[in-house]
């Protein structure tokens, strides 16, 4: 069992638009996050305005300001259960495979308390992470003294990263693909 929450906290200048309504291949790229958490025992919202469209709880930021680490505090506060995944709201690739496979990872060893995903270029991507709830009090230190970057946490505690190599082959080469424009979704 696993909490997930997308956050769509963004002001979405690049885009031009709200990302998570923007439709893309007959559904809003919210909905295609929140397919990819359909195995999830609760999902919500993180975000900074109304989204009543998709039919769930949306959560403001608890401590505002600090970008995506006020939104992986916020989803680590409102969460019901130990592990919680946590999407950015543009990653349409994302899949309940991707997730299964990061919950196996995370139980296999009781240590850990961030499994990711590496990129192409070997970063941690963050924003399709799954985060313990132990964490929430460090987090919120980190906005408390405005240490906002979210690989500091990966860096700094037990974490799982998977190699991109692995995880191309299992889900294919889009899975981290966001939408900071339009143009950056492929076409069918």
């Amino acid at each position: 069992m696993f909490s997930a929450a997308v956050l769509a906290g963004g002001q979405s200048r690049r885009f031009g638009e709200d990302k998570a309504r923007f439709v893309y291949q007959g559904r809003p790229l919210m909905a295609w996050v929140l397919e990819s958490f359909a195995e999830a025992a609760e999902r919500f919202i993180v975000a900074n305005r109304p989204y009543p469209e998709f039919g769930l709880p949306v959560h403001a930021d608890v401590k505002p300001g600090g970008d995506a680490m006020s939104g992986v505090h916020t989803a680590l506060y409102h969460a019901r259960w130990e592990w919680v995944a946590v999407a950015a709201c543009d990653l349409p690739f994302l899949s309940r495979g991707y997730w299964g496979w990061l919950l196996e990872q995370a139980h296999a060893d009781p240590s850990v308390r961030l499994v990711v995903g590496a990129s192409a270029s070997g970063f941690p991507e963050p924003l399709a992470a799954l985060y313990h709830r132990s964490l929430l009090e460090d987090v919120g230190r980190r906005l408390d003294t405005g240490r906002l970057r979210l690989q500091s946490l990966f860096e700094e505690h037990p974490a799982r990263v998977l190699p991109w190599e692995g995880l191309e082959a299992r889900f294919g080469p889009r899975l981290f693909l966001n939408a900071n424009q339009t143009g950056d979704l492929p076409m069918p």
